[in-house]
């Protein structure tokens, strides 16, 4: 009896211990997520630095894209267009005023659900209209172009319901792990910060959308969304080449 019991003290110990390592595991990959969006310096290259390192590569990897819809690299103007519904983000550039289809990348990882960012540590891909601010060289999940939310439309509309600490530190970067940002693994994410660095980031626009408007529309959703994301979706809807 005393040996079963003994036995039996083993095995409790065994999943009490493989159950702590699996909590401490998840915690460790939420914060691997939180931080891997967040400018943490992990050396001290420069922006010119990276593009000296991956430039070339990328350059080369962009070509037939750019041939393909009758483009020059770098283009006039850089336009990402990010479908959550179907983790897709597309690029577009332009010579002039109208945007021509350059290629696809699958995201892959990005948290949330369908519908707006509205607070810090909802888990939400924002969804508008924005700018890529900065590029980060030196970020911890290899190299980010971070977007400028919460821009002015988003700190209008939480000034509207009421809310702060609207979060922050949003970037399109490398690796497939992210909380609120995008993943795009690391040879996508040389492509998007070559290509954003050569065209000029105040030229590199990214609208965010839930769905693809052009094709479908809002599925229902579980929880209702405050009167003014109709007309941020109407503006999404406008934006969309």
């Amino acid at each position: 009896m005393r040996g079963s019991k003994k036995k039996r003290n083993h095995i409790l110990l065994v999943f009490v211990l493989l159950m702590l390592l699996g909590g401490i595991l998840f915690w460790a990959k939420g914060e691997m997520c939180f931080w891997s969006g967040v400018q943490v310096m992990k050396g001290k290259k420069t922006v010119a630095e990276r593009l000296e390192q991956y430039g070339q590569a990328a350059g080369e990897r962009w070509k037939p894209y750019f041939t393909a819809a009758g483009l020059d690299y770098p283009p006039k103007k850089v336009l990402l267009v990010g479908i959550k519904s179907q983790r897709k983000l597309e690029v577009w550039g332009a010579d002039g005023e109208d945007f021509r289809f350059l290629r696809a990348y699958p995201i892959l990882a990005a948290s949330g659900r369908l519908g707006p960012k509205r607070r810090a540590g909802d888990n939400q891909v924002p969804e508008g209209i924005y700018q890529v601010e900065s590029l980060n060289p030196n970020s911890r999940f290899h190299l980010a172009l971070r977007l400028n939310y919460p821009n002015p439309y988003d700190q209008e509309m939480a000034k509207r319901d009421g809310r702060e600490d609207l979060g922050g530190d949003i970037m399109i970067h490398g690796s497939n792990c992210s909380i609120g940002c995008l993943a795009m693994g690391d040879e996508a994410a040389e492509d998007l910060f070559v290509l954003a660095a050569e065209t000029g980031i105040e030229k590199v626009s990214v609208l965010l959308t839930p769905v693809d408007f052009r094709k479908e529309k809002l599925p229902e959703l579980d929880d209702p969304l405050p009167e003014w994301v109709g007309e941020l979706y109407s503006r999404i809807r406008e934006e969309m080449p």
